[in-house]
């Protein structure tokens, strides 16, 4: 799992159909480690999902920590990281049949979008919270986030 906010303080968001759910669903971008190359690190993982699904190449990657997902349900987990110094280096999009689309959206905006989207019927991945953490507990209006 990817945060990765642009030197011009925007989010990059994936939009993606997730076949369990039925429609689209909005996510930070992620993907698989080692799914290219056996024994593959998390950091150059990290920046080639990144790259391919977004366009955007980081030139550093830090680790924020490894988090469960569903720890009542499910083993699953994830780690979670940082990408500093983007630049912009092609479309994004994923790889075959992905048909990734991709959203830049202002932080300060990033809510409101969220809301938005929902209206439109798309999924929000859970862990979309990490950047709606202070609209949620009081920061901003909470309408935003139910529209």
């Amino acid at each position: 799992m990817i945060l990765a906010i642009t030197p011009g303080d925007e989010v990059i968001l994936v939009e993606q159909y997730r076949v369990p759910l039925g429609r689209n669903c909005l996510e930070l971008p992620a993907g698989l480690v080692g799914d290219e190359q056996e024994g593959e690190d998390i950091v150059p993982a990290a920046i080639r999902e990144l790259e391919e699904e977004t366009g955007y190449r980081a030139g550093r990657v830090e680790s924020l920590g490894f988090f469960h997902s569903s720890p009542g349900m499910v083993s699953e987990g994830f780690t979670l990281v940082r990408a500093h110094d983007l630049i912009r280096v092609g479309e994004g999009g994923g790889d075959g049949d992905e048909n990734i689309v991709v959203h830049v959206v202002p932080r300060g905006e990033v809510a409101a979008f969220v809301a938005r989207k929902r209206a439109e019927g798309v999924a929000i991945d859970v862990k979309m919270l990490l950047l709606l953490a202070d609209a949620l507990i009081g920061g901003s209006d909470q309408r935003k986030l139910s529209a």
